[in-house]
């Protein structure tokens, strides 16, 4: 009952947006024609109404009614024309039932949207050092293996349900990454298309063929920057990035990671304040005990996000469910379509002004009586 309260409330929510971004002169009618013949059927029918009215209903004494005399000391009310107000309702309805049924569109529309949601690009590392193992009985519940790419991509599709439970409107975008780093998804608010994503690389054989199988994640966090940039997103608020890995990058030198070292890495996410929220997947390695953890630490925190070592299953579930809880805020985007049909907002005023015309006329007796 909730929920559609809810969807209810959207609804109307919605229609009171599209009403206020319409423009009349901005509309085309698909139904033109129709609604001018709607008019005239209106108008002659309306005229031989009053035409009979005036042959047929002027018997002598059949319209008349006996009243007392009226003393001249009361005199004209000036609300008099309250009584007409149910008919001036209806009558005020009209235009707007025949724009509606014009059936109104707009050609090409551009109008700025926000919603409740966040930016979230998702890295998945896929390098062979993701094959050792992490028990993961509850995430790990219907995976090949136990290998930790699973786990990771487990937790992936948790995180993406949790945002769906929470009602939240995400534009997400998936990278798989291992010496290069892969777009499997660019950005969209299709939760179903996303969890299909993680789905298709959800799979042992796929992981076999995937092509690179080191760890370069500083081209990874790169790439998920460039799709930030491609998608016009940088100078936006609400971006984040969300890394599950071990962390075990195959080009340490010492505190360099690929060549570069973890403040070079992260600085493109840093710069563009885009908070990292790392997962480090490790089975039964607390904070400290992965050789790259105080590398990593330290910088992901830099960039306004948090650093989560997660030797166990609880770990994993405890920072998605805190992830999910500190990614709330809005998101505003440009929506663009060729033809959108607005006749929605004008139907229902009409049916409201109609609907309260008939409320009043059948429950206030003064608009039912000979005033």
């Amino acid at each position: 009952m909730q929920a559609r309260l809810a969807d209810i409330t959207a609804f109307f929510r919605d229609n009171l947006a599209e009403w206020r971004s319409v423009r009349v002169a901005e509309l085309l009618f698909s139904h033109r024609n129709a609604a001018r013949l709607a008019v005239v059927v209106i108008l002659a029918i309306s005229l031989a109404i009053l035409i009979a009215r005036a042959i047929f209903g002027r018997r002598a004494g059949a319209n008349r009614v006996a009243l007392p005399a009226i003393l001249p000391i009361i005199r004209h009310s000036p609300f008099s024309f309250v009584r007409h107000g149910a008919l001036l309702l209806f009558l005020l309805g009209l235009p707007f039932f025949i724009l509606a049924f014009a059936d109104p569109f707009t050609s090409l529309t551009q109008q700025e949207v926000s919603f409740p949601g966040r930016r979230i690009g998702l890295l998945i590392d896929a390098s062979s050092s993701m094959m050792e193992p992490f028990k993961a009985p509850q995430l790990g519940a219907k995976a090949p293996s136990d290998a930790r790419f699973f786990t990771a991509v487990a937790a992936a599709q948790t995180f993406v349900r949790q945002r769906m439970k929470s009602r939240f409107r995400d534009l997400i975008a998936l990278i798989e990454f291992g010496d290069e780093s892969y777009v499997i998804t660019p950005f969209t608010n299709d939760y179903d298309n996303i969890l299909l994503s993680i789905s298709l690389i959800d799979d042992l054989t796929e992981f076999n063929k995937f092509p690179d199988q080191g760890t370069t994640i500083g081209m990874a966090i790169n790439q998920a920057v460039k799709l930030f940039t491609a998608f016009d997103f940088l100078n936006a608020s609400g971006n984040l990035l969300v890394i599950f890995s071990d962390g075990e990058d195959t080009k340490v030198s010492g505190p360099r990671l690929g060549g570069m070292n973890v403040d070079e890495i992260l600085s493109g996410a840093t710069r563009a304040k885009i908070p990292v929220y790392f997962i480090r997947v490790s089975f039964n390695k607390a904070i400290g005990r992965a050789f790259t953890d105080p590398i990593w630490k330290p910088v992901v925190e830099k960039t306004g996000g948090k650093f989560y070592a997660a030797s166990d299953e609880a770990t994993i579930l405890g920072a998605i469910a805190e992830i999910d809880k500190v990614a709330i805020g809005k998101i505003a985007i440009k929506q663009y379509s060729t033809q959108q049909p607005r006749f929605t907002s004008f139907a229902l005023l009409a049916v409201g002004l109609w609907t309260l015309a008939l409320a009043l006329k059948l429950t206030v007796p003064y608009l039912s009586k000979f005033p």
